[in-house]
C-alpha cells in the first residue's frame, strides 16, 4: 500500500501563496492518477483537484484558476501550488491515489495532511 506524506503547509495572509508536496512510496506511482482534497473545520473532506500520470489535470470550480496541480514520476511527487489565497481556503489538505481523473474516491491510506491557515 502507498504511503503519502503531505508538507508545505503554514500561515499566510489572504492573496498569498504557498505550495503544497506530497511525497508517495510505491513503485506504482508513475501509472496512478493522484488527487488533493482539503478537510476544513467542521466539514467532512472534500476533493480539489487530479492529475493523471500524464499531466491531465481537473479541479473544483472553487480552486480552478487559483490552484496548480502538477506531479514529478521521477521523484513520486505530486505538488499543489496555491495562489490568491482566502480565509476559506483554510483546511487540512491530504493527497491521495485515485482511479482515474473523474473518479474523486481515494483509494490509499491517508497521510497526516498539513495544516493551511490563511488569516490575516
Amino acid at each position: 500500500q502507498v504511503q503519502l506524506v503531505e508538507s508545505g503547509g503554514g500561515l499566510v495572509q489572504p492573496g498569498g501563496s504557498l505550495r503544497l508536496s506530497c511525497a508517495a512510496s510505491a513503485l506504482s506511482f508513475d501509472i496512478n492518477a493522484m488527487a488533493w482534497y482539503r478537510q476544513a473545520p467542521g466539514k467532512q473532506r472534500e476533493w480539489i483537484a487530479s492529475v493523471t500520470s500524464d499531466g491531465i489535470t481537473l479541479y473544483t470550480d472553487s480552486v480552478r484558476g487559483r490552484f496548480t496541480i502538477s506531479r514529478d514520476n521521477a521523484k513520486n511527487t505530486v505538488y499543489l501550488q496555491m495562489s490568491s489565497l482566502k480565509p476559506e481556503d483554510t483546511a487540512v489538505y491530504y493527497c491521495n491515489v485515485v482511479n482515474s481523473l473523474i473518479n474523486k474516491r481515494a483509494i490509499g491510506d491517508w497521510g497526516q495532511g498539513t495544516q493551511v491557515t490563511v488569516s490575516p
